[in-house]
């Protein structure tokens, strides 16, 4: 059984005291700050969420989506806070409030390791790793557990690798956030490697800790008393994970709908009729609104407030099954309105994520990945084989490794210079990464 006392702790990744819970500024409110303040998060502004940011100004991209979450997750956890405090805190310095803050700031960084394009992003440069050029010799050197970091390249686990290595000038402990924070981000809490997954543990479905973090993690789950799921690096989620799932699902279940509707992919109809059955009916005021657009924004903050409350009965009903490592699958699909869930994802695959514009922006982005992945590749096995057997390097790949200062003053093994790679990669917004395919190719 996990303890509420370990798996808050206000502890920091980095150092040795704990941070004390005051009423004015909690240890989590300052991670939120923390993290709202990086220029990872910054750069979710211009990462695409659904749509390209082409095809409107009024889309949500990765930043307006984080922020929307983070407000669905305060609520969330200041809900089960009340929960958790009346159950087993009574006597402890911790708010409700404490607990919606853990929430708020993990929900702000859940997609802060998401490349460019969205998901179809990450399938690229799973895809590149693969089956690329030279994909059949660019294992040398690495593990069975080292090449799945890249061939199932997540950006949970990049994500991770921000928050707790790359975002911090001194790398010592990443933004140094409160271990209770790191383990409600962890979704997925395992590597890559797992010779057998929970059955319906939707923590399992994915990994989110890469080799290179492992022994991170493993600081974050000793110091929560996560309960482990056999033998090897595979955990059972921190309880209030199963919240910033939530808060992510319901965000992007209902807003794809209203952003579908606003692009002119969904019929007002069609929209109002989804909206109406997941609020339960027309709410008391709803038809004095006159304009479409007004309504469906409406239906939509009403949407959002009624899962709100269904989720946090859910984890409330739930919370014993919790702690023991025994609850399976996700709070949302407990919900009296699961099976809507299945047909608004069938609704949108059908109607917004295959739309030709979509498709034709992915295209796009499946080319500028892959031809930037092709040329740093290149330029760092051309520097290994330099460093290595005095080989030498192109023009191209000389001026190439100037974009990664810290390798050219030491010799690197393979994995961490690919995981440079991919940190630089999987970095860059949609514009930048546009604009460095452009110069790559000469188009000035």
């Amino acid at each position: 059984m996990m303890d509420w006392n370990k798996l808050l702790s206000t502890r920091r990744f980095g150092q040795d005291h704990n941070d004390p819970v005051m009423a004015s500024r909690s240890p989590f409110h300052k991670d939120q700050d923390r993290i709202v303040f990086s220029s990872a998060f910054r750069r979710l502004q211009d990462k695409t969420q659904v749509h390209t940011l082409t095809e409107s100004d009024y889309v949500r991209t990765r930043l307006t989506h984080s922020m929307e979450a983070a407000s669905v997750g305060r609520s969330l956890g200041a809900n089960a806070g009340q929960v958790i405090i009346d159950r087993h805190l009574k006597d402890s310095d911790y708010s409700p409030a404490d607990i919606g803050h853990i929430l708020s700031a993990a929900c702000m960084a859940h997609d802060i390791g998401n490349p460019p394009f969205g998901h179809f992003g990450e399938e690229i440069i799973r895809d590149w790793f693969k089956n690329g050029k030279d994909a059949e010799t660019r294992s040398s050197g690495l593990t069975d557990e080292q090449l799945q970091d890249f061939e199932m390249f997540e950006g949970n686990a990049q994500g991770f690798r921000i928050l707790t290595k790359l975002q911090n000038w001194r790398h010592t402990g990443g933004l140094r956030l409160t271990f209770a924070t790191l383990g409600t981000f962890m979704k997925y809490p395992r590597t890559s490697v797992v010779d057998k997954i929970v059955e319906g543990d939707s923590g399992g479905k994915k990994f989110g800790i890469m080799q290179s973090e492992r022994d991170i993690f493993r600081d974050v789950a000793a110091e929560l008393g996560l309960l482990k799921n056999g033998p090897e690096d595979y955990w059972c989620r921190h309880p209030l994970a199963y919240l910033v799932e939530a808060a992510d699902d319901i965000c992007y279940s209902v807003v794809d709908i209203e952003d579908g509707f606003k692009l002119g992919r969904l019929g007002f109809k069609e929209t109002e009729d989804l909206m109406l059955r997941l609020v339960g009916g027309p709410p008391k005021r709803y038809h004095e609104i006159d304009e479409n657009s007004e309504r469906i924004s409406y239906l939509r903050a009403k949407c959002i407030g009624r899962l709100i409350g269904e989720v946090s009965d859910i984890f409330k009903d739930c919370e014993s099954e919790i702690l023991a490592g025994k609850f399976t699958g996700d709070l949302l699909h407990r919900s009296r309105r699961a099976d809507m869930f299945v047909e608004i994802e069938d609704l949108c695959k059908r109607e917004i994520y295959r739309h030709r514009e979509r498709i034709q922006a992915e295209l796009s982005g499946a080319e500028i990945l892959s031809t930037l992945l092709e040329a740093f590749y290149t330029a760092n096995l051309e520097w290994e084989n330099h460093q290595n057997n005095g080989g030498e390097m192109s023009p191209r790949s000389s001026v190439l490794m100037y974009l990664f200062p810290t390798s050219i003053k030491s010799n690197r093994a393979r994995y961490d210079w690919l995981l440079e790679v991919t940190d630089f990669v999987s970095g860059m917004t949609d514009s930048y990464a546009l604009r460095q395919f452009r110069e790559l190719k000469g188009f000035v």
